[in-house]
């Protein structure tokens, strides 16, 4: 058996929906011990969403399984004094605890970080909120949609003249706070290293995705003009760093963006005319320019200008339609897409894990577990009987 990066690392899971099961998701693929701790009265909400896969007469959530394979799976009614004492054997066990309740819950149910500091000095307690611990907004309830919306991004995205453009991504959940949360544990666990002590980390969703702001932040500062939604370069406004359709409908991105590549391709397609476009000009023009660039594209399918990409390197990229994704060859060599097996839905098809390590590879160890398949192994892990685990089922309590 290979090791891992994170092998070693013990984390109790407290979270739902996307952002805390996608962090620590990502950290048991790393190797980290990964217990989902689910309230059975409350599980996580994400069983429920569709879409499903059906098999066997039962129905099993899509987000779910992929959001939380390689992990193992916990019952236990937390909010319950004998749920909480088991909470706390688990908790002296374990670097890290990884929730997203609302600021104070967890103190309320006398399970939060303030409490578990005095159980174990080396706990690691990371928060994912969508307005972080403190401050005005931190009592708010909020979506993807409303992080992007007050860290200025969604202001951002979009054509010139018309309405910001919804992402069709969770932003501000996956970068703002899966990858946030992943750096925050790592980041302390190293501090635990020289400090000997864990910590609180606070993750704001917010927060988080505003570092995706930096360069129009940047430039704001420096000149103190606001750039509009579709009117930068980098957004829009440059016809030689845009999008455009091709004969077969399909469309393709051109990102020549410096000027020895705008001048490779002019050369190689022949079109002089061109160079010019490159160059910041008045908006009227920019539109004339882009509409004449959209014509030539048109004149050909899509994998023409791939092909000639490929063997020119001009920058130009497929605008990949969700199904077609899967059928990259690049990403497949790079095992983008993950090949497992379900005990009842049969092959599932799912994304691998994005960072390669020469020496400690991450990969995914197995299917997301059904609710409380390692409840019985893990308690008695901790001393539990074979006796007492049947008196807190029949209590509910697991």
């Amino acid at each position: 058996m290979e090791k891992r990066p994170l092998q070693g690392i013990r984390i109790l899971d407290l979270s739902r929906l996307l952002p805390g099961p996608l962090a620590t998701m990502l950290m048991a693929d790393m190797g980290a011990e990964v217990i989902k701790i689910e309230n059975p009265a409350q599980p996580d909400y994400v069983r429920n969403f569709p879409p499903v896969y059906e098999a066997e007469g039962k129905e099993f959530s899509a987000n779910y399984l992929a959001f939380n394979r390689s992990k193992k799976s916990l019952t236990l009614d937390y909010t319950q004094p004998e749920g909480r004492e088991i909470f706390w054997k688990l908790v002296q066990t374990a670097d890290v605890v990884v929730e997203q309740f609302r600021p104070g819950y967890l103190d309320k149910l006398a399970i939060g970080y303030s409490q578990a500091q005095k159980i174990n000095e080396k706990i690691i307690y990371v928060s994912i909120t969508g307005y972080g611990q403190t401050g005005s907004y931190s009592h708010l309830a909020g979506h993807d949609l409303n992080y992007l919306s007050y860290s200025g991004i969604l202001g951002l995205i979009g054509e010139a003249g018309k309405a910001p453009a919804l992402p069709a991504v969770q932003l501000a959940d996956i970068a703002g706070g899966s990858y946030m949360a992943i750096i925050g544990t790592l980041a302390a666990l190293q501090a635990r290293n020289h400090t000997h002590k864990g910590q609180h980390v606070d993750i704001s969703m917010t927060e988080g995705v505003m570092p995706l702001l930096i360069v129009p932040f940047t430039h704001y500062q420096a000149t103190r003009q606001a750039q509009k939604r579709g009117e930068t370069p980098l957004s829009g406004a440059f016809p030689n760093y845009n999008v455009y359709m091709c004969k077969d409908g399909k469309y393709i991105s051109i990102a020549a963006l410096e000027p020895k590549f705008w001048i490779k391709f002019c050369n190689i397609v022949q079109k002089p005319d061109f160079l010019g476009f490159a160059m910041p000009q008045e908006s009227e023009q920019m539109q004339k320019n882009k509409a004449a660039l959209q014509a030539f594209f048109l004149s050909q399918e899509r994998e023409y200008w791939l092909k000639l990409s490929q063997e020119h390197d001009l920058l130009i990229s497929p605008v990949y339609e969700i199904d077609e994704v899967q059928q990259d060859k690049h990403l497949q060599e790079r095992h983008m897409f993950v090949k497992m097996q379900h005990p009842k839905i049969g092959e599932i098809l799912s994304l691998g894990f994005p960072i390669k390590f020469s020496l400690t590879p991450a990969f995914p160890q197995n299917i997301a577990p059904e609710m409380g398949a390692d409840t019985e192994n893990i308690l008695q892990n901790i001393g539990f009987s074979a006796s007492e685990i049947e008196k807190l089922k029949s209590k509910n309590i697991i």
